[in-house]
């Protein structure tokens, strides 16, 4: 029975093209759901049943709000889409996201860190405070949409499906370009084998079948390995995986000394809050980080160490 439900709500995932990791993480939460209730079927259960659950994972699981609503969102989607059985009210359940400041490094941190990081991984790290990117938009990065000549990285369908234009810091461009001549060699000797088709969004697969076997499509930071694609069956390269870059970032932290609970998007939040320190209009740097609220974008003026917004302690006039 759960099998046969699970392959359900896989297919319903797909034909609305969410991503595969929220496909893996929606099979999870319905997985435990069905296995808290001790294995009862979804349509013998309801509201109650769900809001039990949401309880159990926040009060004795200690989740974070953001985990929790995660976990909303897959059993809605559940009875919403598969069972056709939208839960009504259920949603007022929700956990509201708690409002923390971003842990920012200061510029000599970032100076620091990057001197315990070499090679493929340094340009990466580089790329994530110089550029502002998330983890993912760095690894997801194809030839076409770095541009040399306007020094700027086009992101596609970064967060929330949306694209945006970022800057490409100048002292990147000559290691990126050689990262690039990688590329092309991997991409050569995969023509040989017959592994060079890459995966495209689904949308652009069917109108353009032959792109996925162009070289500017090719992802810029490559697996060493191919590998086969869950989703097609197709033996691909694919790019490199992220956990490797996070315990590389994790171990140059310690190694640089750096006592903040930190990872690869303390970069981003860094990225945002030097160039208000340096003057940029918060406007500009919401597009660069490709904020759909201005509000998200505001949260790191209260991480400025100085700036027209910084207060001083009467205590510091006496």
């Amino acid at each position: 029975m759960a099998e046969r439900l699970l392959i359900q709500v896989q297919n319903k995932i797909r034909a609305r093209h969410y991503s595969i990791r929220t496909e893996q993480a929606y099979i999870y939460w319905i997985k435990a759901f069905i296995r808290f209730h001790k294995y009862q079927h979804p349509n013998t259960m309801g509201d109650r049943e769900v809001t039990d659950y949401l309880t159990h994972i926040a009060v004795k699981k200690q989740v974070a709000s953001n985990t929790q609503n995660q976990a909303l969102s897959a059993i809605l989607f559940l009875y919403r889409e598969v069972l056709d059985r939208p839960l009504v009210g259920i949603d007022a359940v929700r956990a509201k996201p708690s409002q923390k400041l971003p842990v920012v490094f200061t510029r000599n941190e970032v100076r620091t860190i990057l001197e315990q990081v070499d090679g493929t991984n340094r340009l990466m790290v580089q790329l994530l405070y110089g550029s502002g990117l998330r983890l993912m938009e760095v690894l997801r990065l194809r030839v076409k949409d770095v541009n040399f000549d306007h020094h700027c990285i086009i992101v596609r369908d970064g967060k929330g499906r949306k694209d945006r234009v970022t800057i490409l810091p100048e002292p990147v461009e000559p290691s990126l370009k050689q990262q690039m001549q990688k590329t092309r060699h991997f991409y050569e000797m995969d023509q040989i084998d017959g592994h060079h088709e890459v995966w495209m969004p689904n949308a652009l697969a069917k109108k353009y079948p032959s792109e996925a076997k162009s070289y500017h499509w090719q992802y810029i930071f490559q697996s060493p390995k191919v590998s086969v694609d869950p989703r097609s069956g197709l033996t691909r390269r694919h790019h490199l995986s992220d956990s490797q870059l996070q315990n590389v970032v994790k171990s140059a932290i310690r190694s640089a000394g750096v006592e903040k609970h930190a990872s690869c998007h303390t970069f981003r939040h860094s990225f945002a809050t030097h160039l208000l320190e340096d003057g940029y209009d918060i406007r500009t740097v919401q597009e660069l980080l490709g904020h759909k609220d201005i509000r998200t974008t505001q949260i790191y003026t209260h991480v400025l160490n100085k700036g027209g917004n910084a207060v001083k302690s009467p205590l510091s006039r006496l």
